[in-house]
Order: C-alpha cells, then sequence, then structure tokens
C-alpha cells in the first residue's frame, strides 16, 4: 500500500492545457530577451546544461528558450561524436572549446555528461576514465563558476512508459522518425542501467557551486515553463533600457530605374495553388 501511495504521489498533474501554456510561454521568452540583453550589456558568461534521458524532451525546451533569442548571443552546442584527435585530447578539451565569452550564452544539448551516461552504460569508456571523470567533473566546474561563469544544469526526467510512448511515436511519425537513433532504441533494454549511472554521477556531481536541477519531463508543457521560469528566477538579471534608434528619412530617388522582371529568374509561385 505505501508503495502503491508513492507512485500515487509521483505521478505528474494533468496535461496543461494549450492556451495558458502559450500564454506564458510568451511572457517567460519575453523574460528570456530581457536576460539576453543583460548578458550582452553586462558582459556575462551564462551556460545552461541540458541533461536526461533520450526522449525526455530536452530539444524541445532548448527550442523555446531560443526561440527569440539572437544566435549570435545565444548559442546550441550539440557536439557530435569525438574525432580520433579529440579521444587523445583531456576529456573536458573539446567542451572548453564551446564555453561562451563576455556578452554570451551557451546552451548544451547534452555535454562533459555523456560520459557518465551513455559512455558509461554503453560501456565507450572505460572504468578508469569514468572514475576519473567523476573525480575531476566537480573541479572542473568548480573552476568555471571560480571563473566568473554562470552554470545552470537541468536533468529532464521522464517515466518508462512515457518514453516508450514517446519511442513510438517517432517509429510511427515520419517528420520524427530521424530522431530514433540506435542508441534509443538500447536504451530501453537498458533502462535500470541508465538510472543506476544517473544517480551514482548525482552522487559526484550535485555539488553546492553547480547543482542539479531536476525537471519532472512527462508532460511536455509543463517542463518548458518549469525549466524557463527556473532559469530567469535564479539569474540576478534586469531589463536593460535599449538604445535609442531612429530610421532616417529615405532621401529622394537620384533616377535609379528597376532592371526588367523577365531578365531575372523568379521562384514559382507554389502558394497560388493551395488553400
Amino acid at each position: 500500500m505505501a508503495a502503491q501511495a508513492k507512485r500515487e504521489q509521483a505521478r505528474p498533474p494533468d496535461r496543461l492545457a494549450r492556451k495558458p501554456y502559450e500564454r506564458e510561454l510568451l511572457r517567460l521568452q519575453n523574460e528570456l530577451v530581457k536576460l539576453q540583453e543583460w548578458v550582452r550589456a553586462e558582459g556575462t558568461r551564462l551556460v545552461v546544461v541540458f541533461e536526461g534521458r533520450d526522449a525526455a524532451g530536452k530539444g524541445g525546451a532548448i527550442k523555446r528558450v531560443t526561440e527569440y533569442l539572437n544566435p549570435r548571443i545565444a548559442r546550441v552546442a550539440a557536439l557530435p561524436t569525438p574525432t580520433e584527435r579529440q579521444r587523445t585530447q583531456w576529456y573536458f578539451q573539446r567542451y572548453v572549446e564551446q564555453l561562451p565569452a563576455a556578452g554570451e550564452i551557451v546552451l548544451f544539448d547534452r555535454s562533459w555528461y555523456n560520459r557518465a551516461g551513455v559512455e558509461r552504460v554503453m560501456g565507450f569508456c572505460t572504468d578508469e576514465e569514468y572514475w576519473q571523470f567523476l573525480h575531476q567533473c566537480p573541479m572542473f566546474e568548480r573552476m568555471l563558476t571560480e571563473a566568473g561563469i554562470l552554470l545552470r544544469k537541468y536533468w529532464f526526467s521522464v517515466s518508462d512508459t512515457e518514453q516508450q510512448r514517446r519511442f513510438r511515436d517517432r517509429l510511427e511519425d515520419p517528420m520524427k522518425r530521424w530522431k530514433l537513433s540506435p542508441m534509443d532504441i538500447e536504451s530501453i533494454t537498458r533502462w535500470e542501467d541508465y538510472s543506476r549511472a544517473k544517480d551514482e554521477m548525482f552522487v559526484h556531481t550535485d555539488i553546492p557551486d553547480s547543482p542539479w536541477n531536476v525537471v519532472e519531463s512527462d508532460d511536455k508543457r509543463r517542463a518548458r515553463i518549469n525549466m524557463i521560469a527556473h532559469l530567469l528566477d535564479g539569474l540576478p538579471y534586469h531589463e536593460v533600457a535599449p538604445p535609442r534608434i531612429e530610421l532616417p528619412a529615405r532621401p529622394a530617388s537620384r533616377g535609379y530605374r528597376r532592371p526588367p522582371r523577365d531578365l531575372q529568374k523568379y521562384v514559382p509561385d507554389h502558394a497560388a495553388g493551395i488553400g
């Protein structure tokens, strides 16, 4: 009975309705633009790490964060499999190259925590490399925060039943089929292995300098709203007055004539045949 009650308490609330979700999302995105301008004006360096199980909703959250931001200020780092040369480097080296300069935001769509997750579970690293990572990671993150980088880490948590539903949705939807990778398929049979790896990772890397923030993501809408609101609430940003801009008057024509249209190749009006 106690276990049943615990499961009942762990169930996420009903899915957030679309209208209040879109209304609140737009408000939060407006605040993200203010955050961006504060980062630019103050020369702040902000790093946001997105981690979690496959199909937990990290990508969707990142899209909503960056939707209205300037890509020259806020960029996403989603690193591919390391090259042979990178495999011989210090493990954190290729991630250091992605860190922000003053006035920049970097969102890591998976990060150095690959070593404690997929690499550990799938046997892509040795035991020595794994334990070395758990030893070095807190020191690495302390160096980042001591250097003045604002580091925020989010773990997107999804239940096994919801993950399975999302995998099946990807399998059956041609527009999402590309999202279903061999690693996703393998993760289905290694659910408990990933759980143990995540628990061990938290023991070593959930530190005061850079704590983990868990986002319940069975409801993607709630997850996005909750994650963005938490990020904004934890940063000391303020609205920066934009520079005053006045559009100049268009000067009088000096005799320019546009070349005949039939000299240029136009895109066909595909839109005329729909609706």
